[in-house]
């Protein structure tokens, strides 16, 4: 059966009997029909349990199942007897209908409703944007009216947004043939990327988000001053539009496992972690708290620790590195087209890449971690083993798990491996201290982290630092690079060394609290590719929607 066939199958409970799982009252839910809630209960953080981040090796167009794997993993733990929630982000519509498709996990291993949660699940995603326009919307209105503030339209730092991929909206002109408007260029980045979609994701209450969306940076005047969004009076009215959206959702596995599903940054371009209420509300209803990071360690783990933990006072118990064998043999050289092959000396070369993740959680963030080898059915025992022994010389354990066809039977050693990590002791360690300075966190991220050998900074880059230099001093970096790579580069695959990690220039997220570094080619906008997701789906007359993955 397909993806979508077996969560069609799947029976669903009630919400409130999944509430009910973790403590939660009627009273605290506000209900989205049957089977989605908001929460309104708060955390409680002298009641939290383990926290347990899943993360990745870096993608390939083999598929790694990092979602998957975290969905397996709760539904694992739970079916162990542990009292366990999960913790996920948002999909987001961009890649549902571009190249990537939804996010819900897969097979045994999903969270439900999937075609809701990868659609318009409770309207999070829209009033994100519509919060976002509503500020471009005052800074243009300033200008028609006279321009108070004296902003520099050539200096406007805050882009609309919009949650599908549209490379045509990169470079626009707005208040074109307008009378008495002030034409000036204009783009458009994806909601994930947006920095009201960070600021609801660091967000701890209501207030705070008033703070931190007062506190965006939109522009500087004629004569080099900041203008914020507070001096435009943006901020209560953005913080109406997202006083639902601030509200973490509940959903279930299949499984039948609670799962809070909140906020979807991507970890390439963003920060890549789900909402910071939606982790520590978990922790709080849970004895285990399973939750994951975008992408490869190199960019959602990275950010997670460096960012996330740091901001919200957080630390993981236990980390998953997820790889597959097909996904090594990729980086080590091998044909996509021929992974169902058993091919030892492709994933030996490959294994380099997986050895590094492993090095930078174990040894740069000091955190326990085990690999847990994603089993695909043409994975031979020999491949498996091979992949199990790199772990070991790197002093951590794997084991391989199937979710994806037995759910949570398919991953109990590895929720048993799990536990005993969460037991031991740990040395959590930042990659940077708060007081280095900007182009020194972007250096040690770069060479600690990715191999590189030193970072390039643009023109551009130096002057934008030296403009943030004040605003952003104790600031962390989020390094907004290609997730194919360690390095800027797409094609370098495996592990890569000695390279220049370039940043062509770094923006400041002020409301958010940290600095994004451009490395390379990367986009806040992507693009559709040459046959988009869109073009496979259907829905039929009774409203049933297929090729949604």
């Amino acid at each position: 059966m397909t993806d979508i066939e077996i969560a069609r199958k799947s029976k669903l409970r009630p919400i409130t009997a999944i509430a009910k799982k973790l403590g939660l009252k009627p009273s605290q839910l506000e209900l989205y029909g049957k089977y989605k809630a908001k929460i309104t209960a708060s955390y409680d953080s002298n009641k939290f349990g383990k926290l347990i981040l899943v993360t990745a090796i870096n993608p390939t167009a083999a598929g790694e199942g990092k979602t998957t794997t975290s969905i397996g993993l709760a539904d694992a733990m739970n079916l162990t007897g542990r009292n366990t929630c999960l913790a996920l982000r948002e999909p987001s519509l961009g890649p549902v209908f571009g190249i990537k498709g939804g996010a819900t996990g897969g097979g045994y291993s999903q969270i439900v409703p999937m075609e809701d949660i990868n659609l318009h699940f409770t309207g999070d995603f829209h009033a994100i944007t519509s919060a976002n326009n509503l500020l471009c919307s005052l800074i243009d209105n300033s200008l028609f009216f006279g321009n108070a503030l004296n902003i520099d339209p050539k200096r406007i730092q805050f882009n609309r947004t919009m949650d599908i991929n549209d490379r045509a909206l990169r470079g626009l002109v707005v208040s074109y043939g307008v009378k008495d408007g002030v034409e000036r260029t204009e783009k458009f980045n994806i909601t994930a990327a947006s920095e009201v979609m960070a600021i609801l994701t660091l967000a701890e209450n209501i207030d705070d988000l008033k703070r931190r969306l007062g506190n965006i940076l939109v522009a500087y005047t004629y004569d080099g001053k900041p203008v914020y969004c507070r001096d435009l009076k943006g901020e209560e009215a953005m913080t109406i539009l997202l006083k639902d959206a601030l509200k973490p959702n509940l959903v279930q596995t299949i499984g039948g496992t609670p799962a809070i599903v909140h906020c979807g940054p991507f970890a390439n371009i963003a920060h890549g972690c789900n909402s910071v209420q939606a982790t520590k509300l978990a922790m709080t209803l849970a004895d285990y708290t399973v939750t994951e990071a975008g992408f490869g360690a190199d960019l959602g783990a990275e950010k997670f620790l460096d960012v996330k933990c740091r901001v919200a006072s957080l630390c993981p118990d236990a980390v998953v590195i997820v790889a597959t064998v097909r996904a090594l043999k990729l980086n080590g050289g091998a044909d996509k087209n021929n992974l169902r092959t058993e091919d030892l000396e492709a994933l030996r070369e490959g294994l380099p890449n997986l050895e590094r993740h492993i090095r930078n959680i174990s040894q740069v963030y000091r955190l326990p971690c085990v690999v847990a080898i994603n089993r695909f059915t043409t994975d031979t025992d020999a491949e498996i083993e091979l992949v199990k022994r790199c772990a070991n010389k790197c002093g951590v354990d794997a084991v391989a798990v199937d979710v994806w066809g037995k759910g949570g039977k398919g991953a109990t050693e590895l929720a048993d491996e799990v536990v005993q990590l969460c037991e031991q002791p740990n040395h959590f360690t930042f990659a940077y201290e708060d007081s280095d300075s900007i182009e020194d966190k972007i250096t040690k991220v770069a060479t600690k982290i990715y191999g590189a050998r030193e970072v390039y900074f643009t023109d551009k880059a130096k002057e934008s630092i030296e403009a943030l230099r004040n605003i952003a001093k104790e600031y962390p970096v989020v390094i907004a690079k290609t997730q194919y790579s360690f390095s800027d580069n797409p094609k370098l695959l495996g592990a890569p060394s000695d390279f220049t990690l370039t940043v062509r220039d770094v923006e400041i997220r002020n409301g958010a609290g940290f600095v994004v570094a451009l490395a390379g080619n990367m986009l806040l906008m992507p693009g559709l590719p040459g046959t988009p997701n869109s073009e496979g789906m259907t829905i039929d007359s009774d409203g049933l929607i297929n090729g949604l993955y």
